[in-house]
């Protein structure tokens, strides 16, 4: 049995996230939370929202103890890209490419 969250469209590009989701997977609950609050990245923040979001699925849906659970799976999808123009001399334009991503957390129950 195992349960799962999604967040999506989150504004930040997927490379910066998966840092922070290769430090959880694996691990048990308690223990990814601890190194998600002490990972000084601006992608743990959402990977620690999603994590909680899938143990309260887990407890809620599936009446799994959440003393019991650890991330059995932990990725990140790519996003639509926001594609901008940064005006620069003689009339070029750079593109600037605001990357957005889709987190996912599974967890299950030893």
């Amino acid at each position: 049995m195992e349960a799962k969250a999604v967040a999506k469209y989150v504004r930040i590009a997927p490379r910066k996230i998966r840092v922070v989701i290769d430090l959880i997977r694996g691990k048990n609950v308690g223990e990814a939370f601890a190194i998600l609050k002490h990972t000084p990245k601006v992608g743990s923040e959402v990977v620690e929202k999603v994590l909680k979001s899938a143990v309260a699925n887990a407890e809620h849906n599936y009446d799994m103890n959440a003393d019991n659970l650890y991330v059995a799976a932990a990725y990140v999808d790519q996003g639509p890209t926001m594609k901008r123009i940064h005006p620069r001399s003689r009339g070029q334009a750079f593109k600037i490419l605001k990357r957005s991503s889709h987190v996912s957390v599974v967890v299950k129950e030893r």
